[in-house]
C-alpha cells in the first residue's frame, strides 16, 4: 500500500556532524531488528517523461539532479528545467563526493574522472598495471573517500584488454586511494559486477552481480566484509537477493535506516536470457540481510538505478528506459556527500 503525500519541496534540509552520527547509531542497531518486521511507506511513482535519463542519478545539494543519457550528463532543477551539464560525457555512474566533486564512470572512454572545483578534470583511473579498463560502469565510496567502481563488459568484448595471470578475462570491481592509485579487490568472485555501495560504516560492499545477456548468467546481489585497509575478505561472500532468471540487479542505494533500494527487473520478456515473471520491473526495498520489504513497479524497461535526492533526501529519482521517475519516501536517504 502506498500511504505517503508527495515531499514538501520547499522544506529546506540541513544535516550536522552530530545528527549524521546519530544516523549511523540508528542504521547500525536497526539491522538486527529489519529483517524481523518493517514499515516501508513510499508514495505513487511519478513520470517526468522521456528526458533521456539512461544511468547515475546523482542530487546536487545545490538543487538539481544529473544524470547520465545519450552520451551526456543532463541536468534536471526541482522545478523541471533541463538542460545538458556536461557535453560528449561517454557517462554512466555519477557520484558527488564531500567535496561536492563530480566522480564520474566514463565508460566511453574507459576511465574514472573526477571535476574539481575549478573545473579541471583529473583522471583517477584508466588504467590497472598497465591494462585498460573494460567499461567503468558505477561507483560507491566509503567514510574515507575510497572509491569503488565496477568494470563489467557488456555489449561486444572483443577489445577487452583486462586478464589475470592465467589469460583468463577479468570483469572486476577496483579500489581507487588516490589519483593512479588503484587496487583489485574483486577479480572472479562475481560473474559481471554492476552497482555497488559501501556500507556507512564500512563494514559491507554490496555488489549487484548482473549477467543479463548469458542463459543462466548470475542474477544476484551479493554482500562482502570490508577490512579496515579497504580491501575485501573474500571468502565473506553472502547471498543477499537473486533475481534468478529475471533481469538481475542494476543500480542501488540505502537509506538511513539501512534498508537497499535496488533496481532490477522486466516487464516485457527477453528470450532467450529473461523472464518477466514473477520479479517484474522496479525498484526492490531490500532488509540488509536480504528480505523483501516492499517492490516499487516502474513501467519502463529497463530499469537501471536510482538516487536519493530533494531537499530533505526524501524523493527517489529513477532511470528506467529513458524515463525520469520519482517517488516520495519517508525516510530519507544516505548520500556520500554528508559523510564527512
Amino acid at each position: 500500500m502506498f500511504s505517503l503525500a508527495l515531499p514538501d519541496w520547499h522544506r529546506r534540509f540541513v544535516v550536522s556532524a552530530a545528527s549524521w552520527a546519530l544516523a549511523l547509531i540508528s542504521w547500525s542497531s536497526a539491522i538486527t531488528s529489519l529483517d524481523a518486521a518493517s514499515t516501508v511507506s513510499v508514495g505513487p511513482p511519478m513520470n517526468h517523461g522521456s528526458v533521456g535519463a539512461g544511468e547515475g542519478p546523482s542530487w546536487n545539494p545545490e538543487g538539481y539532479l544529473l544524470f547520465s543519457g545519450g552520451g551526456h550528463i543532463h541536468r534536471r532543477t526541482q522545478s523541471g528545467a533541463m538542460d545538458v551539464f556536461r557535453e560528449e560525457a561517454a557517462s554512466n555512474g555519477l557520484l558527488l563526493d564531500p567535496q561536492r566533486r563530480l566522480v564520474v564512470c566514463e565508460s566511453g572512454r574507459r576511465r574514472v574522472t573526477r571535476t574539481e572545483t575549478t573545473g579541471v578534470i583529473t583522471v583517477l583511473a584508466d588504467r590497472y598495471e598497465g591494462t585498460r579498463f573494460n567499461t567503468p560502469n558505477d561507483l560507491t565510496m566509503d567514510s574515507k573517500g575510497r572509491i569503488y567502481f565496477s568494470d563489467p563488459r557488456y555489449g561486444a568484448r572483443d577489445d577487452m584488454e583486462m586478464r589475470d595471470g592465467s589469460g583468463r578475462l577479468v570483469e572486476g570491481v577496483y579500489r581507487i586511494d588516490g589519483p593512479g592509485q588503484v587496487s583489485r579487490v574483486l577479480t572472479h568472485e562475481v560473474n559481471r559486477p554492476n552497482g555497488l555501495l559501501v556500507s556507512p560504516d564500512d563494514r559491507y560492499l554490496y555488489v549487484a552481480d548482473n549477467n543479463n545477456n548469458s542463459v543462466g548468467g548470475a542474477r544476484k546481489l551479493w554482500r562482502f566484509r570490508l577490512r579496515g585497509d579497504g580491501s575485501v575478505v573474500v571468502r565473506s561472500r553472502t547471498l543477499i537477493f537473486d533475481w534468478r532468471d529475471a533481469r538481475g540487479p542494476d543500480g542501488l542505494k540505502m537509506d538511513r535506516r539501512g534498508r537497499l533500494f535496488v533496481a532490477a527487473g522486466l516487464n516485457v520478456a527477453n528470450p532467450p536470457y529473461e523472464t518477466d515473471n514473477p520479479l517484474r520491473a522496479g525498484v526492490y526495498i531490500l532488509s540488509p540481510r536480504g528480505k523483501l520489504l516492499e517492490f516499487i513497479p516502474i513501467p519502463n524497461d529497463e530499469v537501471t538505478n536510482c538516487a536519493f535526492g530533494g531537499p530533505d533526501l526524501k524523493t527517489l529519482f529513477v532511470t528506467a528506459g529513458g524515463h525520469l521517475w520519482s517517488v516520495p519516501v519517508s525516510v530519507p536517504g544516505l548520500v556520500p556527500y554528508l559523510s564527512k
